[in-house]
């Protein structure tokens, strides 16, 4: 799977979670939550629905690791199968 591929997935699902939002808009450091006003349920809709997708499993320990686009990208890419 590509980078481009990869995103592509992230901000779907993050349109899924987040339909009034632009996500392509946020600031690839800027923290998602905030950015598009997500709560905490949605954004454990939006890490089920990446997972799904690409076969990774963000255990709750790394929330903080995923917490802006960059590093979510980063976390997905070096774990995908």
């Amino acid at each position: 799977m590509t980078g481009n591929e990869l995103k592509e997935i992230v901000l779907s699902e993050l349109k899924k979670v987040a339909p009034e939002s632009d996500p392509g808009e946020v600031d690839p450091n800027e923290n998602i939550r905030e950015a598009l006003d997500i709560d905490s349920f949605s954004f454990l809709k939006l890490l089920v629905g990446i997972g799904e997708r690409t076969r990774v499993e963000i255990p709750e320990v790394d929330y903080g690791k995923v917490s802006t686009l960059a590093g979510m990208l980063e976390y997905l890419a070096t774990r995908l199968p």
